[in-house]
């Protein structure tokens, strides 16, 4: 089971905190303010009130323990920072810090983040890439040039296998799925014959999929 700790119970904190909750881990949480903390008390194994500017309070909260720590602050980017960079200096084994804007995603790696959350920025490229195609549903950045995206069943492609369609040749495409509603499942074979109703989850670069459609 893993652990986290989670600094500064805004609303990004909340989601974070009932996400990692529903996976059954272990979860701390801290912020200056008792009643931003209140309400998590069901879903943490220990919440604190403190300054995590302060490093004598970080000492308090055992940071090498924990498999991961959140930086969830977004009002005051210098507190962000500091924490971020405290946390290193605590031991930490690894740092995931929030940024608002491009110039704190720099600031924050060159200070010890190991990672940087931007959840106003990837909302909007997720909103962006989904709402600019009639048949592109929903994706997952993976990587600069890589993701995995939801699309539409194509008429031609119903009854075809995927051994007929020849994905990963014709399209520079791999279909990783098919989904119907909620229900998803892994296209391990060529000989999987595609029906109508279907969604396609597809791995690939987003050229090569407005292409395709």
């Amino acid at each position: 089971m893993k652990s986290y700790l989670l600094i500064g119970m805004g609303l990004f904190g909340h989601h974070l905190c009932h996400f990692l909750a529903k996976s059954d881990c272990e979860i701390m949480v801290v912020d200056r303010n008792e009643k931003n903390i209140e309400d998590l008390l069901p879903y943490v194994v220990s919440a604190k009130i403190g300054d995590c500017t302060d490093i004598e309070v970080l000492k308090t909260l055992g940071v090498p323990s924990f498999d991961v720590c959140f930086v969830c602050i977004g009002e005051n980017f210098q507190n962000s920072l500091e924490i971020t960079s405290l946390l290193k200096e605590c031991g930490a084994k690894r740092v995931v810090s929030k940024a608002e804007r491009d110039i704190q995603e720099k600031f924050l790696l060159r200070n010890g983040a190991d990672a940087v959350i931007y959840p106003e920025r990837d909302s909007a490229r997720r909103c962006a890439v989904s709402e600019s195609s009639e048949h592109i549903f929903d994706y997952i950045e993976l990587g600069k040039d890589c993701s995995i995206f939801e699309i539409d069943m194509l008429d031609r492609w119903v009854g075809k296998t995927v051994k007929e369609l020849n994905f990963r040749v014709k399209y520079n495409l791999a279909v990783l799925a098919t989904k119907s509603g909620e229900d998803v499942k892994p296209v391990i074979t060529g000989e999987r014959r595609f029906e109508a109703g279907e969604h396609l989850l597809v791995l690939g670069r987003i050229e090569d999929v407005r292409r395709l459609l």
